[in-house]
């Protein structure tokens, strides 16, 4: 039998969007009809909106469990709601153990307060005694990396710091349940491996985590299985990699259509038929399919391929014609398959395929399709940039300085 620490059934969450009164005269009859709808029934009135609908899910001891969305999908609403700092509009929740959240940077501490005070203020919160605190500071402080600042009020702080410190309490709290939000977007490359590191032996432990990010990368690896929410419905639930390829298809198929176009792209697609692996190893071997069909037809065309970082930037492209096919043509009524096979040289990060549907003779593109599919490189965090080129030490040596540069010989006395 699974051990289930954590369960939603039929979760619904209503929120009233904010009003304003300019005279008592509207005011009055306001909230005379809040008293007389009251607080239950499935109707919205007047500026109110479902933030979660029907939403039902479990997580099992020891699971890393992901959920993800667009901004305003419900997703740091579940967390509230888990965290005990709002209760549902309908349906049950249940948590099993002793919970740690780490939902908002500056949540759970004083401003005028130093970092050391407010461990102790944030660790009360989170349900540590004193004593536990007073022997977990000091792993605390080192994990934060915030030694030298320790004694200093955190208003004084930047966000990073406030994130560094947060998580840090939150991480050392053993907690049953450790619910992570974005909050750990605002800090440092090398913090944000460290807090996915600890995150790992907080669930070797026995534990779980739930985790919210925009960072799909960092979801693809940390959790086994994910959640997929859009305004406040679940969409679907499974292994990440194929929640995450939901996810990114709805996006990419949002792509506008031109109806006056005779030749379109009409998929993109990585690895194998059917595959929903979204994350590669540096140095794999990736096929990528693009698919085209033409209404009209289309000659001297070639198929572009062209690979980007996760800020636009060209790492790579390549075509059909530069790889030896020709010039292609398509009848009114055909399609067009093309398979390339690429190695990804490149270093941990996330990446986009954009296609295109191009003809040199006029440089004329027919057709192309920005970020129609993404990819995660994972697996090389000591690779910094953009690719990986194998790097390798070959002598590292020290010698004696000699001559003018080599330090004074002791003086007899």
């Amino acid at each position: 039998m699974t051990d289930i620490v954590m369960r939603l059934d039929g979760v619904y969450k209503k929120f009233r969007k904010g009003e304003m009164y300019d005279s008592l005269r509207d005011l009055i009859p306001a909230l005379t009809g809040r008293l007389l709808r009251g607080s239950g029934g499935d109707a919205l009135a007047p500026r109110e909106f479902w933030a979660l609908q029907d939403v039902t899910f479990g997580v099992e001891r020891g699971e890393a469990f992901g959920i993800i969305g667009n901004n305003g999908a419900g997703k740091s609403t579940i967390l509230k709601l888990l965290s005990g700092i709002m209760r549902p509009t309908r349906g049950t929740l249940q948590v099993n153990g002793r919970l740690s959240a780490l939902i908002e940077v500056s949540a759970g501490f004083h401003p005028d307060l130093t970092g050391r005070e407010n461990i102790y203020l944030n660790g009360t919160i989170l349900g540590m005694t004193r004593a536990e605190i007073r022997r977990r500071f000091d792993a605390i402080v080192a994990f934060s990396e915030l030694e030298e600042f320790i004694d200093t009020p955190v208003k004084r702080y930047s966000s990073g710091m406030f994130a560094r410190l947060g998580f840090s309490v939150a991480a050392h709290v053993e907690p049953d349940v450790l619910i992570v939000d974005e909050v750990l977007s605002v800090g440092d490359y090398l913090f944000q491996q460290k807090c996915l590191e600890r995150m790992n032996e907080i669930m070797t432990g026995g534990a779980t985590v739930v985790f919210v990010s925009h960072n799909l990368r960092a979801v693809s690896t940390l959790c086994s299985r994910a959640l997929l929410l859009d305004h406040g419905r679940v969409i679907t639930i499974g292994p990440s990699n194929e929640v995450i390829k939901t996810y990114l298809t709805r996006g990419h198929g949002a792509r506008a259509a031109e109806p006056a176009s005779d030749i379109r792209i009409t998929a993109v697609s990585l690895g194998a038929p059917q595959s929903s692996r979204v994350t590669f190893e540096t140095d794999e071997f990736l096929d990528i399919t693009v698919e085209a069909a033409a209404r009209s037809p289309h000659e001297d065309m070639s198929v572009v391929l062209q690979i980007v970082d996760g800020n636009q930037y060209p790492v790579f492209d390549t075509c059909t014609q530069r790889l030896g096919a020709g010039p292609l043509a398509l009848a009114a009524g055909e399609t067009l398959t093309c398979t390339f096979r690429v190695q990804l040289r490149l270093a941990q990060g996330t990446y986009h395929v954009n296609a295109f549907l191009h003809r040199y003779v006029t440089d004329r593109p027919f057709d192309r399709w920005l970020s129609a599919a993404t990819f995660f490189i994972a697996g090389t965090p000591t690779v910094r940039g953009v690719v990986n080129l194998a790097p390798s030490l070959i002598t590292c040596e020290k010698a004696m300085l000699t001559g003018r540069l080599a330090a004074p010989a002791p003086v007899a006395g």
